[in-house]
């Protein structure tokens, strides 16, 4: 009887070719996509994961409040956790880590200018599972001048040779520091990551021997590993008395007010809003997960009205089956049989589709989300059992319904699914396309908020903008100079912070509206004589800075707009000639920018400051003219190498830097339309299932008014309109709920397109094109064959 059952099936599939690949293909490329996008959530909500103790493991931050506003601190002052450590026995251990943005590394004669160094105390293998390959994690990074390397790092600098003893150089002074261990890379799937790990006590023998009791310095991520049982949130309690016991004083006189606060390491990549490392994005991974339920919906939804489009078909072979003895619950067995060896046909399908497009999924996503499916056999299983289950629903109706005919009527030639077949299959469709339609409309939002962000005024030149960090060499100053002279450079400046990088945040006072001075904390910008000029920032009251005001270099300040607002000004002319005090420097006001996006357009302008201070320039911006780009970039790295011979030429153009801080939104808008486009058009897969089942139904109908006259235009006529009206059902019902989805989505964005009407009008358009387009290829096939066919009576 199985074998029976078995060769009934595979002969059906293969009658019905066209039918069966539509149904084998829908299902796999749903499971294919449901698949892949479960792996990209799997993946993100396993960030930090893989540490044994994680659920123990805080991360501590602060909010700084000043009088004018409150800043939202990732990092901790550098004094906050040893003392935190020593103040209270519920926390097991501390570990604070910073990263280097670029450390020059030596071996002999080779050099290397590494951005992936992480400083850490020697507790971090024990508060993290690094796990070490060789090494001892206790003591690892307990001595000044000691440093751990990545297996890749070991292979880069020491090949096949053990590393383990001996010795690299760090800095231009050279320092040697002295390899003690060796770890495995670090995973994808962590917010902390580098190739080299040096002790932190290297970094307070050079430069902060005090660093223990600094609590005004924010440079680390700082860490605490609780006790098991301890309670976080009655730690957090505790320490407004912590903070006020040891650096109450100084908050008092600073008028800057700190409250510490813990937050689970587990949920930080995905639900920190704070400033600091690129993180995740919680409800990008709630819009995909969405989306990938909405796929495997549709995949379903599919398989049922195709395979009930093709009942009218098999009603005989059910009629005579029933006559020769065959009972209801033996069909439908057979009909849910055949559909769990569709699902299954289909499952092996998208097991092989998921193999061949992980790579670009990967490739897509900006990171590797895993290196093969084969590694994720559990999960294989899961959607193996998936795939069954799939095909037992969703061929569960089709069953009933065609194992329900009477043989009498069916074999007379008069049969129906009945209205309730009819009602169900016309909600599918609705279904189907008020999930289609709303995805067409988010599609276009985040394509015009992508475009919004790329191509908004800045307030800055960033177009052929050269960008190199000298790290500060005694030679910049010359090297600058030098290429002034270069014949496709068109200008220079010097600057320690670039639009879209890092900038630091300085405790000013600046006089207000009443007179008086108002401390606040404001961005700042150490710039040169040439930098306002370079980048074209505008100068909408006051002056630019200038070398004939010899005052210029210690004592001005140029503020944006922003800042103009915060201390009470209505207009920028009234903050020309204030007082301001900031960093031990004291001076005036002597001109006020028009704000300009320094930050990514996700955050607000800030209150920004300028001043002149030549020690601290770091960054050479060069404009470069776009004729002989090549050789121009060949005579500054000359330059480079002439004067600042002990570091390697490294640079970058400012417009990519600056657009590299959307690459995440971009992936996702990227993702999102490819998602989109599979889950439209496994939709019309759905529709064209209708559409034969209608046009099967009503094929006497149809022949019967071709004979009467009627044309194919109108036959197409009447096919279509019924399915129209169920796309309008489907618009109506989608567009509030994308309206109200969309708005919050937008609301991660402080600049940001409005959903405006046009929109939704686009998107019902191009639903109704691309179902018009489904169905006439099926109507018009059925407007031209011939209708005597239809009418002969057998």
């Amino acid at each position: 009887m199985l074998r029976n059952y078995f060769k009934i099936a595979f002969r059906n599939l293969w009658r019905h070719k066209i039918f069966s690949l539509i149904n084998i293909m829908g299902l796999a490329v749903g499971m294919t996509a449901g698949f892949l996008i479960f792996l990209y959530v799997r993946f993100e909500l396993s960030y930090d994961s893989f540490h044994s103790r994680s659920e123990r493991i805080y991360r501590i931050v602060a909010d700084l409040k000043t009088p004018t506003d409150i800043i939202h601190e990732s990092l901790a002052p550098w004094g906050v956790p040893p003392n935190l450590k020593n103040d209270f026995p519920e926390v097991a251990s501390f570990v604070r880590v910073t990263r280097a943005n670029k450390v020059m590394v030596r071996k002999e004669a080779a050099e290397f200018q590494e951005g992936s160094i992480l400083w850490a105390d020697s507790s971090f293998f024990n508060v993290f599972d690094f796990g070490l390959l060789a090494g001892n994690p206790q003591t690892a990074l307990k001595e000044p001048f000691s440093v751990v390397l990545s297996e890749t790092a070991a292979k880069k600098y020491f090949g096949k040779e053990s590393p383990i003893g001996q010795t690299l150089q760090i800095e231009e002074d050279g320092y040697p520091v002295k390899v003690t261990g060796i770890m495995k890379d670090i995973p994808e799937n962590s917010q902390i990551k580098g190739d080299i790990v040096m002790s932190l006590t290297t970094m307070v023998k050079l430069w902060d021997p005090k660093m223990d009791n600094n609590w005004g310095g924010y440079g680390a991520y700082g860490y605490l590993l609780l006790k098991p049982g301890a309670d976080p949130g009655a730690l957090e309690r505790k320490l407004p008395a912590f903070l006020e016991k040891h650096t109450g004083a100084a908050m008092k006189q600073s008028q800057v007010y700190t409250t510490l606060l813990l937050e689970p390491l587990r949920d930080v990549y995905l639900h920190s809003t704070r400033d600091g490392q690129k993180k995740g994005n919680i409800t990008n991974v709630c819009i995909f997960s969405i989306i990938a339920i909405f796929i495997m919906l549709i995949a379903c939804f599919n398989f049922i009205n195709l395979t009930t489009a093709r009942s009218a078909e098999r009603a005989r072979e059910v009629g005579v089956r029933k006559v020769v003895g065959a009972e209801r619950a033996q069909l439908t067995k057979q009909f849910i049989g055949e559909s769990v060896i569709i699902c299954l046909i289909s499952f092996s399908l998208a097991v092989l589709l998921g193999w061949m497009l992980l790579p670009l999924f990967n490739q897509l996503a900006g990171k590797t989300i895993s290196q093969s499916i084969f590694e994720h056999t559990g999960y294989l299983g899961i959607l193996l059992l998936s795939a069954i289950g799939i095909g037992i629903l969703a061929g569960l109706y089709p069953a009933l319904v065609l194992s329900s005919f009477k043989p009498v009527t069916v074999l007379k030639g008069r049969f129906s699914t009945g209205t309730h077949g009819i009602l169900l299959r016309k909600v599918l469709v609705v279904s189907q396309f008020a999930i289609a339609i709303g995805l067409i409309v988010s599609t276009i939002i985040v394509y015009n908020q992508m475009n919004y962000m790329r191509n908004r005024d800045l307030g800055f030149n960033k177009d052929q903008i050269l960008v190199m960090d000298t790290q500060g060499a005694p030679s910049r100053y010359a090297f600058k100079e030098a290429l002034s002279r270069i014949s496709g450079v068109k200008s220079t400046a010097m600057s320690l912070s670039i639009p879209g990088g890092v900038n630091s945040q300085a405790y000013s006072e600046v006089e207000n509206f009443k007179g008086e001075l108002q401390a606040g904390s404001l961005d700042l910008y150490y710039v040169d004589f040439d930098f306002i000029n370079q980048f074209k920032i505008k100068i909408v009251a006051g002056r630019a800075f200038s070398e004939q005001f010899k005052t210029d270099t210690l004592q001005a300040m140029i503020i944006n707009e922003t800042a103009v607002k915060m201390f009470g000004y209505s207009s920028p002319e009234q903050a020309i000639g204030k007082r301001f005090s900031q960093w031990e420097s004291k001076g005036v006001i002597i001109g006020v920018m028009k704000d300009f996006h320094f930050r990514s357009l996700q955050e607000p302008i800030k209150p920004l400051s300028m001043r002149i201070s030549p020690r601290n320039d770091q960054f050479v911006s060069v404009e470069v003219s776009s004729a002989d780009l090549q050789n121009t970039i060949a005579a500054i790295e000359k330059k480079w190498k002439e004067l600042i011979p002990g570091r390697s030429f490294n640079y970058y153009f400012l417009d990519e830097f600056f657009d590299r801080q959307y690459r995440s939104e971009e992936r996702f808008g990227k993702l999102f339309l490819n998602f989109a486009s599979l889950a439209i058009f496994i939709s019309c897969l759905g529709l064209l299932g209708l559409v034969s089942y209608s046009t099967v139904q009503r094929a006497k109908e149809i022949g019967v008014r071709k004979v009467m006259g009627a044309s194919v235009s109108n036959i197409v006529t009447l096919l279509s309109k019924d399915f129209l009206k169920l796309i309008i059902i489907a618009a109506v019902i989608a567009f509030p709920v994308v309206w109200f989805a969309m708005n919050k989505w937008l609301q991660d964005f402080a600049y940001r397109v409005t959903v405006s009407w046009w929109y939704f009008l686009i998107a019902g358009v191009l639903a109704i094109l691309i179902a018009l387009f489904t169905i006439g290829i099926q109507a018009i096939k059925t407007a031209i064959a011939n209708p005597v066919k239809s009418l002969r009576t057998e």
